[in-house]
């Protein structure tokens, strides 16, 4: 990719570039939340019978329920920003920091592709 200092957004070919890699990603987040929630399924689907309650078991239990949801919650988010990637590549304004106007490093684009702030941006707050 072309020198950025000079530049005020990229090009259309870039913008394609970065939009594959988001598409990749967010099918990788939608898999992720796939898995997570059919980790624990239907509790009550299953034989109950003949079954003795550990409380210590019910309560690690609960905790791994309770850290799968919060990981979905995550995916959830991570899915949602790089739609609004997305959004910014269509707009042309994929790319652009949101504090200094400038292009944000295409290395930074390609690890947090739903990145809006630049280093320097980022170093600033």
């Amino acid at each position: 990719m072309a020198e950025t200092a000079t530049r005020n957004r990229y090009s259309s070919k870039e913008l394609g570039e970065f939009k594959s890699i988001i598409e990749s990603k967010i099918q990788e987040a939608q898999n992720q939340i796939n898995i997570l929630s059919g980790l624990h399924g239907n509790p009550s689907s299953g034989d109950e019978y003949g079954k003795t309650h550990n409380p210590f078991e019910e309560a690690a239990e609960g905790n791994s329920k309770e850290m799968n949801v919060t990981l979905i919650q995550r995916q959830e988010k991570i899915k949602r920003d790089l739609k609004n990637a997305l959004i910014r590549i269509e707009n042309k304004t994929y790319g652009v920091c949101r504090v200094t106007g400038k292009l944000i490093n295409p290395e930074r684009l390609k690890l947090v592709p739903h990145a809006t702030l630049s280093i320097e941006a980022k170093n600033m707050q």
